[in-house]
Formats: C-alpha cells, sequence, structure tokens
C-alpha cells in the first residue's frame, strides 16, 4: 500500500516541475515577485517553485502555517475553523503583506485520512490568491489518500499561480 501512495503521489511531479518552469518565465519577464502560505501541503508548494529555474529572482518564499497557532496568530486567521474561505483569504493577504509580495496564493484544508476539522470532509481544500487590487478564493475536492491528495493540492496550486501571473501580466 506504501508503494503505491508513493508512486500516486509523485506520478504528477513532471507536470508540477514544467508550470513552475512557466511560471518562472512569467515572473521573470513580467517582475513579478511570488509567495506562498501552505498548511495541509506543509511546503511542498514552496518546495516545487523553488526548484524553478531563476526561482531566486521571483519566488519570494513561504510560511508554512501546519499548526493553528501560527495560522490564527501570524497570519491573522479569525478565531474558529481553519478550513473555509475565511481562512484562505486572511493567511493570503498576511502572507502577501509579510512577505511583500505581488502574488500570494494560501492553501488550507483536510487530507485526511480523518477529518481534524468538524464538519469539513478529507480533501476538501481552500486555495486563497493575492493579486495587486483582488482577493479571491476557492474551493476544492480532492480523492484518494493523503498523499496524493497533497500531491494533486501542489499540482492545482501552481496552475493557480500560473494561471493569475498571466493575468497580471496582461494589466
Amino acid at each position: 500500500m506504501a508503494t503505491t501512495d508513493a508512486v500516486t503521489a509523485t506520478d504528477n511531479s513532471e507536470r508540477i516541475s514544467a508550470l513552475a518552469e512557466e511560471l518562472s518565465g512569467v515572473a521573470t519577464r513580467h517582475g513579478l515577485k511570488v509567495a506562498t502560505a501552505e498548511s495541509l501541503t506543509a511546503g511542498n508548494i514552496a518546495a516545487a517553485l523553488g526548484r524553478a529555474p531563476a526561482a531566486g529572482d521571483w519566488f519570494l518564499g513561504g510560511i508554512v502555517a501546519y499548526h493553528r497557532r501560527v495560522k490564527h496568530g501570524l497570519l491573522k486567521v479569525p478565531p474558529g475553523p481553519v478550513v473555509n474561505k475565511t481562512a484562505a483569504i486572511a493567511m493570503a493577504e498576511s502572507t502577501a503583506y509579510l512577505l511583500r509580495a505581488d502574488l500570494t496564493l494560501a492553501v488550507t484544508g483536510e487530507a485526511g485520512p480523518d477529518p481534524q476539522e468538524t464538519g469539513v470532509a478529507p480533501g476538501t481544500v481552500w486555495f486563497g490568491i493575492v493579486e495587486p487590487g483582488l482577493t479571491t478564493a476557492t474551493q476544492k475536492i480532492f480523492d484518494g489518500p493523503p498523499p496524493a491528495i497533497v500531491a494533486g493540492v501542489v499540482e492545482h496550486a501552481v496552475e493557480l499561480l500560473l494561471r493569475h501571473a498571466y493575468s497580471v501580466a496582461a494589466i
């Protein structure tokens, strides 16, 4: 079972690398500074971005806010649940401010296998994005064991960053 999970969790690594490389090109060409805030992915998005070409020129870094205390304290998530739209937005906005980024993505969710938060099913993930003049959040549900969920979240996060980088670059 562990072997299957490991394969599932890494089978999208080439796609993630390609997306991060494309993001690097867009960010570099347009002078965008990118940052992340992560909960359930525990730094995996930052690691993927950090491996992209010229990452030191455009990727400012990330905040891994795995514990509620970090979310509520450092990232100003309001008291209460941390897997929701409000938390994703607070995480993204606080990170954008702290790191002075042009484009920031935050993720908060449940990777499972058991729910940590009442009423939130494993696989439920919120993505918060801050770009100049706009903050948004979307929810996506992922299936599979925790490693597959995390891998899917990382891929989707880099796709979102790329999509928003193109949007910001077009302004």
